[in-house]
């Protein structure tokens, strides 16, 4: 039988986390997508700490105008600096089994801007 889509999304993001791993020298950066939302986590495997996290529920972009890839790309400029604050320059960016394309690589590009390398 045919998977699921959150079932095959789940394989995706399993065969992802296998090989990537947040280290306290270059974390790893998490991202959710929702219908309606974005989330962004950077996290520490290591110890299992969550060190600075982004959202598109944030009071910063209540107000902000725009859809919801440019909301993404706010959102990961918002974690690159609150990375930035905290002395993270080099992540490695895990795309939580979604395909690289619109609100996925619209965070990745807006945290790049933001000065984080991955």
């Amino acid at each position: 039988m045919a998977l699921t889509k959150l079932e095959r999304r789940d394989r995706i993001r399993k065969r992802i986390r296998k090989v990537i791993s947040g280290t306290p020298a270059s974390p790893r950066l998490s991202v959710f997508r929702s219908n309606t939302e974005i989330y962004a986590q950077i996290i520490d495997d290591a110890s299992g700490n969550t060190l600075a996290t982004a959202s598109s529920k944030d009071k910063d972009f209540a107000s902000a105008k725009g859809n919801k890839s440019e909301l993404s790309k706010l959102v990961g400029k918002a974690i690159a600096d609150k990375a930035k604050a905290k002395g993270i320059e080099t992540i490695m960016f895990d795309r939580g089994g979604y395909l690289y394309h619109g609100r996925v690589k619209a965070l990745a590009e807006g945290a790049r801007e933001g000065g984080l390398k991955f």
